[in-house]
């Protein structure tokens, strides 16, 4: 048979497919294992030896079999080692462990439906199979999980949880969202030769796009060369020009193969122009390319002229840097670190050459607190860490929990399901919660989803 099997093993592109498709399945049979929601009738090998599961193991994520160092009970033999879980007990063969020696030591071989296969290892041993039912109510209950577009369903449950299990789980959340953004930082700092100035300029930059766009200004600050900005941080005007020719926003070509003839025809454009053409000359440097930038359905305030501006306002006032960020004691000094406003070009302009109303174009409190909860609190959080100074991993928690909630789309709808939202950390755990577990109908891992899947039909 096992010849047999492997001259109709699909190819490499069919197996992935095949893969695809019954990942939700063994994804669920995983969960059944690793908390036991076994059938009340004894357990059994397909061969007749009873079962007993003293210890489901450790899950894997990663390469290799799916459960370490579990112990089960086969006959009158106790065993410890590896568990592997299949939707059929033919994948064995169809994912090429009989050909991996990685498996060779698994003790047990746990399926959902027994096709009539036998798994065999690389070194010819039969481990003991055993069939195990996925309970109907956790299968129906987790195809509505994945069925759901918007609301996730388990929101009919998270009303009924004790507060203690909701917010126990919110603290998780946030405490992951944290760690997620100093690896990020973390590698930014990298990036830079082990800077982590410039690991704070870069993740401030980011988080001044606002979102729409944040990619662009990373691009943008790790294009930008603060060694050279420092030699003319005592005039505003050199670091615009350094500042926005970086960004490609000052390309003279551009602008006239586009015909943008207020931009061409306006003064302050043609002197920014030829003291970047200067700068770039002294500095060998090279622009980014400007059409990164976006600008459709942007409120003139989120414009890449205005947000740049105020990033040359703020750097060349000395208020905003990695040693006053870890100074700042409450989110008011955080405030005061970053209160800004553009240069005063901008202040009758949003773009080059189309005159506006007269305005300072300070950041609001609101995009404040957003700069506070977005680069603040996890720098703090990961320079904390990377100079083993608690007290700032600390402080990064306090200003999340002094911090008002955010209002955005996630956080409406999560306290529409009957969540208490009380803070910036409750926001940030509960964005959280839709990216990175609703979003990828990842309800196996996630707490609301295993309490909705425990609800009986």
């Amino acid at each position: 048979m096992e010849q047999t099997l492997k001259k109709e093993l699909p190819s490499e592109k069919d197996q992935s497919k095949v893969k695809a498709k019954t990942a939700p399945k063994e994804r669920l049979l995983h969960y059944v294992w690793k908390h036991k929601l076994f059938p009340l009738a004894p357990l059994s090998t397909t061969d007749g030896q009873r079962v007993e599961v003293i210890d489901p193991g450790l899950h894997n994520t990663n390469a290799g079999p799916d459960f370490f160092n579990a112990k089960v009970r086969v006959g009158d033999t106790l065993w410890v080692g590896n568990v592997e879980l299949h939707t059929r007990a033919s994948d064995w063969f169809l994912h090429r462990h009989d050909r991996d020696a990685a498996y060779d030591n698994v003790v047990l071989h746990v399926v959902e439906e027994d096709d009539g296969c036998r798994a065999l290892t690389s070194a010819g041993d039969q481990p003991p199979q055993m069939v195990l039912p996925v309970p109907g109510s956790v299968k129906a209950n987790y195809e509505e999980l994945l069925r759901a577009d918007s609301y996730p369903p388990c929101h009919r449950v998270i009303g009924l949880l004790p507060r203690l299990t909701q917010h126990s789980w919110m603290s998780a959340l946030q405490t992951e969202r944290l760690q997620q953004k100093t690896e990020a930082i973390d590698e930014r700092a990298r990036k830079a030769g082990g800077s982590w100035e410039q690991a704070f300029f870069t993740t401030l930059a980011r988080n001044f796009g606002f979102g729409v766009n944040g990619d662009a200004f990373e691009t943008w600050a790790a294009h930008l060369p603060l060694y050279a900005a420092a030699h003319h941080r005592d005039d505003p005007f050199q670091v615009e020009a350094l500042f926005l020719g970086q960004a490609g926003l000052l390309n003279v070509a551009a602008v006239a193969e586009h015909r943008q003839l207020e931009t061409a025809s306006d003064g302050y454009f043609q002197r920014l122009s030829r003291e970047y053409g200067y700068l770039a000359h002294k500095f060998s440097l090279t622009p980014m390319n400007g059409r990164l930038w976006r600008f459709l359905r942007l409120r003139p305030q989120n414009f890449p002229y205005i947000r740049i501006s105020q990033l040359v306002t703020l750097y060349c006032s000395r208020r905003c840097s990695l040693s006053q960020m870890a100074d700042c004691q409450t989110p008011d000094d955080a405030r005061q670190m970053l209160s800004t406003e553009p240069t005063p070009y901008w202040h009758t302009h949003y773009t080059f050459g189309n005159e506006s109303k007269a305005s300072d174009k300070r950041l609001s409190r609101s995009s404040t607190d957003l700069l506070i909860i977005n680069t603040v609190v996890p720098m703090l959080y990961a320079y904390g860490r990377h100079t083993a100074r608690e007290q700032l991993c600390d402080r990064a928690f306090r200003f999340l929990e002094q911090l008002k909630a955010e209002d955005n789309s996630i956080v409406r709808m999560w306290r529409q399901c009957g969540l208490s939202v009380e803070n910036a950390g409750d926001t940030q755990a509960l964005i959280q919660l839709k990216r990175h577990y609703c979003d990828r109908k990842d309800c196996l891992r996630c707490r609301f989803g295993y309490e909705y899947l425990k609800v009986k039909k």
